[in-house]
């Protein structure tokens, strides 16, 4: 699937015509605010996985414990790389 960057406000003018192309096209459009990304449109039957879905499944592997080590190593690392959500009511 291919994924396109559009801005909001394109969006919102032609919001008829992007809905379209994902349903036909089997497009992926990443809205954009600002430059920055914060919202995505793609087809309905694109899967998604959340969080409590991820932990379920992991649970049920069997990692070697030089695997889960590592696991928490990159997950710390990836956790530490993200950025703090702005608070806009501040």
């Amino acid at each position: 699937m291919r994924k396109t960057r559009i801005s909001v406000a394109e969006a919102a003018r032609n919001l008829d015509e992007f809905v379209n192309r994902v349903h036909d096209q089997n497009l992926a459009f990443e809205l954009l605010k600002d430059g920055s990304p914060i919202a995505r449109l793609v087809p309905a039957n694109k899967q998604v996985c959340t969080g409590r879905e991820l932990a379920k499944a992991l649970s049920k592997t069997d990692f070697s414990v030089a695997d889960a080590v590592s696991w928490h190593l990159d997950l710390r690392t990836a956790r530490k790389s993200q950025k703090n959500p702005r608070d806009k009511w501040r």
